[in-house]
């Protein structure tokens, strides 16, 4: 890439991208991400792509049966609570004209 007088290329200490800075215009240009070492191969997708539905299909797996039990402890809850309410006695809530 040509570069004007007044542009500066410089690479980014974080990431090692190629930035090109324009002096005039005090802001960057142009940016070109480095290469990847772990980039995916075309001979590898149908692998990646299987392994991808697999992993989906787990979670979704794991959501169902999330799902399912969540309905009975719910209900264990519910039954609990029930016992409880039933052993408190059952008294008259106060109110502030009574209290006069």
């Amino acid at each position: 890439m040509s570069t004007l007088s007044s542009e500066i290329e410089l690479e980014c200490p974080c990431c090692g991208a190629a930035l090109v800075f324009d002096l005039n215009l005090r802001r960057i240009v142009s940016h070109r991400e480095p290469e990847r070492e772990d980039k995916p191969q075309i001979d590898h997708a149908q692998r990646i792509l299987a392994e991808e539905a697999a992993r989906r299909e787990a979670i979704f797996k794991q959501s169902v049966a999330d799902e399912k039990g969540r309905g009975a402890a719910l209900s264990k809850r519910f039954e609990e609570a029930l016992k409880q309410a039933r052993k408190e006695p059952v008294v008259r809530p106060t109110r502030d004209f009574d209290l006069d």
